[in-house]
């Protein structure tokens, strides 16, 4: 009978130790509103349920933003945060099925729920005039590369503070060589998007205003994701990021 007793007060001690444990590991996944985080290091996802709360939350919509362009640049964040690549939890949207008069860059603070910019930003001068219709991955091109980036290491250049951007996909895989990089631009501001209809365009870079240059810089550099967009069927049929989510 003793020997009984003492074996079932070792059991109940041993659950007791072990209760620590079990909160501690309740707590490796925190849910911040509709966004689910994981604790594990650059694992940082946005759960794929709850990616229309976050879209209706932040009125996108209203804003101008594409559905389908938002759920692809989830489901690339998710999969980039999977793979270790993102250090830094912005996630950066260029809508180019918007005219260039308008805020087309949306960067989000995924962590914290918030929109933190929605302005302009120029695309390639082959791209197109107003809209971006046409895209490619060669030197000397002057278009624009669609598709997913990890933003890398800030750096002064002819235009100030720049940011470089390194391509993840076979659409954008020579940003680097082609020196694609964010920077600042005086031909993308409000005056020209009103008075002519268009904003000036660069030979491939997502350029923004100078005045948002340094803050949006300084916001997503250094391992982000950034997403150019247009719902153009090549783009879509060949990349392994637009095949991770099914699009409505």
């Amino acid at each position: 009978m003793k020997k009984f007793s003492l074996g079932i007060i070792a059991t109940l001690i041993a659950a007791v130790l072990l209760i620590p444990a079990l909160t501690k590991a309740r707590k490796v996944t925190a849910s911040i509103g509709n966004v689910t985080l994981s604790s594990e290091p650059n694992k940082d996802t946005v759960s794929n349920n709850t990616y229309a709360a976050l879209y209706d939350s932040l009125k996108l919509d209203q804003k101008g933003l594409s559905r389908q362009a938002f759920e692809l640049a989830l489901a690339g964040y998710n999969k980039l945060s999977a793979s270790g690549k993102i250090k830094n939890n912005k996630l950066s949207i260029v809508d180019f099925s918007q005219a260039s008069n308008k805020n087309r860059l949306y960067i989000i603070d995924v962590e914290k729920k918030k929109l933190l910019f929605n302005t302009l930003v120029a695309h390639g001068k082959n791209s197109g005039e107003a809209m971006a219709k046409k895209f490619s991955n060669t030197n000397e091109s002057l278009q624009s590369s669609l598709g997913f980036y990890v933003t890398a290491e800030k750096y002064q250049g002819k235009h100030g503070l720049s940011l470089r951007l390194d391509g993840m996909e076979k659409s954008n895989s020579n940003a680097r060589q082609r020196a694609v990089v964010m920077h600042g631009a005086g031909y993308v501001n409000e005056s020209l998007a009103k008075s002519r209809g268009f904003i000036g365009r660069s030979w491939g870079c997502p350029a923004v205003n100078p005045e948002l240059n340094e803050p949006i810089i300084n916001a997503i550099g250094n391992g982000s994701c950034l997403f150019i967009y247009s719902p153009q069927e090549d783009y879509l049929a060949q990349s392994s990021f637009a095949k991770a989510v099914n699009t409505k």
